[in-house]
């Protein structure tokens, strides 16, 4: 039994019994306070005669939505629960001229202010019609939060979730206001898609289904957990009462001059191949309605290889026989590509104020990622497969105008597989042998032979999620939740191919060795409150969250003597590891300083469990049986650690937002993050004066920083936005394991602070979007950054202190052309989209340590030399695309 990854056998009843018991307790209580957050947002106002009196009884009703609500004795109405959208909201009231106010912006989670004042008619006269401006900045809010609606999704030169998210203030590469990549939450439609593995996005979301994006880059409310930086709501579309549907098509390649990157450009016009199709409206069913997507995806890298050689040996089996007789057809194809088919298919029914949907989401990928190193022999590299699918029924229902709750159920399931063959028993594993290279030939890229390496991953996740909500008055709202998680996790394959010498034959060859399988089936369970208030413009958001955690594992007792092979000391027995309980407080205010301008103030705890590969990847300590005092501290690899603690970041921020005209805005904010128990490594000793590591709560950090975002909503044709970041994220090490690289490579491992690999300092994004009405219409996106720290070498082989240098900064534009067309007889639009309209090289890559420089290295030697003839550590080259979009709508 492997003590890492199970309990003993009393250990593993009691998880099972707590386990059944918790499920009566736990529906229980989302019966009574359930739903999910971040789909839905409100619509609040007051509606006042000419001479500024409260009108009661007015009906205020959103067109083609069943939604409304009429106002109190004091002029004021809420209507909750409106899914993410634009509207049409009429008010009328008999004696009153009505008024319908159009292109009304809703967003999840936020309030949108709807205030009207009716003017008293003696005959029946014409309505009028208003079309509703957002607001430039949002003075209510009490944090950063960037809220990117689907027009605007659609103009910009963007593919994916992905590239909206790193648009936003406060985001470098994924990295949020200087945490790791890993400390963001992904949500679709209010819930995680994260995968418990690596607390990576498990989806990619295609542009074509985003109805909004919301990214939260500062403190965020209580109802969001299992996230220290930051969070992202991608709003799926939803199917409407009327059938229409719209498609999209385009093709695309690289196009880059051959001087500037150091291989032979290869023009392939249909590198990139993007074919969508999206349909919505009633099923045919009562009150029931659909929308469903199909996309299909092809990429293709901008560098290529040439099949010189095949993995078969030839000869006498030498590399030498391969280089005297390449056996390769000489075809030249791109070293990365990729086949991606993904889809959504979305049901929903209302009846009675209830409504029951359900969703899945889905991408199957395949494709190859050839590292340089194997451009001679592509067929020996391996190649990768992943199905990702998250489905989940949802049930909504509305209790009265102010009150509603709703319970989803879902499953996501991610499976993902890295290996030249599917069986390990193949036998061109043995006839090809491990990749092979001829010293001094081509850099010493490989001739012959395959990848051995082969991986598995498979996460099978339930997820139950719920939240209550209740309008107490038009300036108070009530959120309870609660949320149960329940990933199954299995890294790893039973068998694994070792080079060596085969038993009893005396001959070298390839072997099949048995290889651990690493399991987990940890539980989370966490809850929340959260309250959101207004005195006299006041805002006011306090909410607090619990997390419980119960990893359902064990650990040796005694890490001293770990697999119970010393003997005369003190024996480990397996312990079950304890649960983790952690209450964040958070804390938000708002408050006005001018008609249009507030001051802001946001704080709060924040805690993530890490990676779930850190917990029970390579956990079973009976592999440290001969562990002994002169065995290379290296050789068992880093422990895992089923007894990992939460991460944790206290979190501060403070700024200031203000239109200055109602089409110009400024949001400007500080923060800092204190952050502590991050995962990191520990040397054990053992009894017998043995080393070995192992994962632990170890490493820390602090961030401080500002953020300044302008917003020009119009200036004649045109619209702009710009944001600028300024950080400094310090910490003892960028990665997890890089204490133990420092150890092996001799250095001093003791904690230190040094900037973190991607201390970006200064980041600037400026996006510009005009056009007329009915012809040409574009945007670009111009980012800047500065340059991101790297370690220099004094000579070829002594490197200076840690992140002392910096990397050259680097610019990037990218656009998009749009045109109206009739194509086939229906109103189309064809596009251009042009990234890295410039054709730079570097944006924040790879450098060579001993100059600072992508291009050259001041020491001349073999390794050197094979980095200088690799093109791929180069910026993405220019990539042109063209295509056409089609759209038609019911009548």
């Amino acid at each position: 039994m492997n003590p890492g990854t199970c309990r003993d056998a009393g250990g593993g009843l009691q998880a099972h019994r707590r386990h059944r018991l918790f499920w009566p307790v736990l529906l229980a209580g989302l019966a009574a306070s359930s739903a999910w957050a971040g789909t839905t947002g409100r619509i609040a106002g007051r509606i006042l005669d000419a001479k500024k009196q409260p009108l009661p009884g007015v009906t205020v009703a959103m067109i083609g939505v069943q939604l409304g609500a009429i106002t109190d004795e004091n002029g004021q109405f809420t209507i909750l629960n409106i899914p993410s959208g634009t509207y049409s909201v009429r008010a009328a009231l008999l004696g009153y001229r009505a008024i319908t106010t159009t292109n009304l912006l809703v967003s999840a989670d936020e309030t949108t202010r709807l205030d009207l004042v009716l003017q008293e008619e003696a005959v029946q006269l014409q309505e009028v019609v208003v079309s509703a401006k957002r607001p430039v900045v949002e003075i209510h809010r009490t944090s950063t939060v960037a809220i990117v609606p689907r027009e605007q999704i659609q103009k910009l030169p963007v593919q994916e979730l992905q590239d909206v998210v790193n648009l936003q203030a406060g985001v470098v590469d994924g990295h949020f206001r200087g945490g790791r990549q890993d400390e963001v939450q992904y949500q679709v439609d209010g819930l995680s898609t994260n995968n418990a593995y690596d607390n990576s996005n498990s989806v990619r979301v295609d542009r074509s289904l985003l109805q909004e994006v919301q990214v939260v880059s500062g403190t965020f409310d209580a109802e969001y957990g299992q996230a220290m930086s930051g969070v992202v709501n991608a709003v799926l579309r939803r199917g409407g009462d009327k059938f229409q549907w719209d498609g999209e098509a385009l093709l695309g390649g690289y196009y880059y001059s051959t001087s500037s990157r150091g291989q032979e450009y290869l023009f392939d016009p249909v590198s990139q191949r993007n074919f969508e199709l999206t349909a919505s409206g009633p099923t045919g069913l009562p009150k029931t309605t659909f929308l469903a997507n199909v996309n299909r995806h092809f990429t293709g890298g901008a560098y290529y290889y040439e099949r010189r050689f095949t993995p078969a040996p030839v000869g006498d089996g030498s590399p030498q026989a391969k280089v005297a007789a390449p056996d390769g057809d000489g075809a030249k194809d791109p070293l990365t590509d990729s086949q991606e088919w993904s889809g959504v298919i979305k049901l929903s029914t209302k009846v009675a104020g209830k409504e029951f949907t359900y969703q899945a989401l889905a991408n199957a990928l395949e494709g190859h990622n050839i590292a340089w190193i194997n451009h001679l022999v592509p067929d020996g590299a391996t190649h990768q497969r992943s199905l990702s699918v998250v489905h989940g029924v949802g049930f909504t229902h509305t209790l009265s105008p102010k009150a509603y709750y709703q319970i989803d159920l879902r499953q996501n399931y991610y499976d993902f597989r890295d290996m030249a063959f599917d069986d390990v028993n193949d036998p061109r594993y043995a006839e090809y042998g491990p990749l092979n290279h001829l010293e001094g030939y081509e850099n010493n890229s490989n001739v012959q032979g395959v990848d051995l390496s082969r991986f598995r991953l498979t996460t099978n996740a339930f997820l139950a999620k719920g939240t209550f909500v209740e309008q107490r008055s038009q300036t108070q709202q009530v959120k309870l939740g609660l949320e149960y998680q329940a990933p199954k996790i299995t890294a790893g394959l039973p068998e694994k191919l070792v080079a060596g010498v085969t038993g009893g034959t005396g001959a070298y060859g390839v072997n099949v060795a048995s290889n651990p399988v690493s399991e987990g089936l940890p539980v989370f369970f966490s809850g929340y409150a959260q309250d959101e208030s207004e005195w006299n413009q006041f805002m006011l958001r306090v909410g607090a969250r619990f997390d419980w955690f119960d990893a359902r594992s064990s650990l040796p007792s005694d890490l001293a003597n770990p697999a119970n092979s010393i003997p005369g000391v003190p024996q480990s027995t397996p312990k079950a590891t304890s649960n983790k309980l952690n209450v964040s407080p958070r804390l938000g205010v708002s408050y006005p300083v001018a008609p249009n301008a507030a001051i802001y103030f946001s704080y709060g705890h924040f805690y993530q469990y890490p990676p779930m590969q850190n917990l029970f990847v390579n956990s079973n300590y009976a592999v440290l049986s001969d562990l002994q005092a002169a065995d290379d501290v290296q050789r068992n690899g880093i422990l895992g650690n089923p007894d990992l603690r939460a991460q944790k970041t206290v979190q501060y921020q403070i700024g200031v937002k203000q239109a200055i005209t109602t089409d110009f805005g400024l949001d400007f904010s500080t923060f800092y993050k204190d952050i502590r128990d991050l995962l990191g490594t520990e040397f054990v000793t053992t009894y017998n004066n043995a080393q070995y590591v192992r994962w632990t709560n170890v490493d820390f950090g602090s961030v401080i920083g500002l953020t300044l975002s302008l917003n020009q909503r119009a200036l004649g044709p045109f619209a702009i936005t710009a944001d600028y970041t300024w950080q400094h994220a310090i910490g003892n090490s960028s990665d997890p394991d890089e204490t133990l690289n420092r150890a092996a490579a001799g250095q001093d491992p003791l904690p230190r602070q040094i900037p973190f690999n991607w201390d970006q300092r200064h980041t600037f994004n400026l996006t510009v979007s005009g056009g007329t009405p009915h012809g040409f219409s574009g945007s670009g996106v111009l980012r800047f950054a500065s340059g991101q720290p790297y370690t220099p070498l004094l000579d070829n082989s002594t490197p200076l202190m840690a992140n002392t240098a910096r990397k050259p900064t680097g610019t990037v534009v990218d656009l998009r052309l749009e045109h109206p067309v009739m194509f086939w007889g229906l109103a189309s639009s064809a596009f251009a989209r042009v990234f890295n309209l410039f054709d730079e090289r570097f944006f924040n890559g790879f450098v060579f340590p001993s100059s600072g420089s992508p291009d050259y290295s001041r020491f001349d030697d073999p390794s050197q030399q094979a980095i200088l003839a690799d093109p791929t550590r180069y910026f993405e080259p220019r990539r042109i695309e063209v295509g056409v979009a089609l759209r038609r709508a019911a009548p």
